[in-house]
């Protein structure tokens, strides 16, 4: 049975190195866009992390009745940070939001241009190769030769398709993730924007906010 298992997986590693050697020279740049692209949205994906359902007037709500609750995501640091900042009462409380949520921002913006870039190229990648491909076969049809040591017409072809797949394979997934995280960013900016509003005309006279 272990003898199978490694078969198994030794004809699996051919299988893909005949599909990479079949691609031609633009499929290593595609693989490399593959690792580069599921890194970025892997990181971005436990990164946009808004940390509960609850809105952010609940939660400033909770934070001000010192009500305990575990921090699990941006959402939920920026409204403890904040508060605390609200509490010490000093002037320029925008300000000092601004600066405070400032690192905020910047992750939540981490590598959302390198899975822009890649989902962009990969297809214009894949149009190359089937370019680079039907060139081969061109050639191939002029020299009336079905086969020639870099494929002929049969190796043109394969290379046509195969970076073509790739190239959509690639992109096509990275987008509808692209989307979904792009989404959870415009909601973290729009809750980090409404707690700066909100405890900046929050009056300390009557610190609870009417829902």
């Amino acid at each position: 049975m272990i003898g199978d298992r490694v078969h198994s997986v030794g004809s699996a590693a051919e299988a893909i190195g005949a599909y990479l050697q079949n691609g031609g020279l633009v499929m290593p740049p595609l693989v490399l866009c593959v690792v580069v692209l599921w890194f970025a949205i892997g990181w971005r994906w436990v990164t946009l992390n808004r940390g509960g359902a609850k809105s952010v007037r609940v939660l400033i709500n909770n934070r001000l009745r010192d009500k305990p609750r575990v921090l699990k995501g941006i959402v939920d640091t920026a409204v403890h940070q904040g508060v605390a900042l609200w509490a010490e009462r000093k002037p320029y409380l925008r300000e000092r939001l601004d600066e405070a949520f400032g690192s905020y921002q910047s992750e939540i913006k981490r590598y959302a241009m390198v899975v822009s870039t890649i989902v962009a190229i990969a297809p214009l990648l894949g149009l190359l190769g089937t370019v680079i491909g039907m060139i081969e076969t061109f050639n191939s049809l002029s020299d009336m030769t079905l086969f020639s040591q870099t494929g002929g017409i049969a190796g043109g072809i394969a290379t046509a398709l195969f970076t073509t797949q790739m190239g959509l394979v690639v992109a096509v997934p990275g987008y509808i993730v692209k989307s979904v995280l792009d989404r959870r960013q415009r909601q973290i900016e729009h809750d980090l924007a409404q707690i700066k509003d909100i405890l900046c005309s929050l009056s300390p006279a009557r610190p609870e906010i009417q829902p």
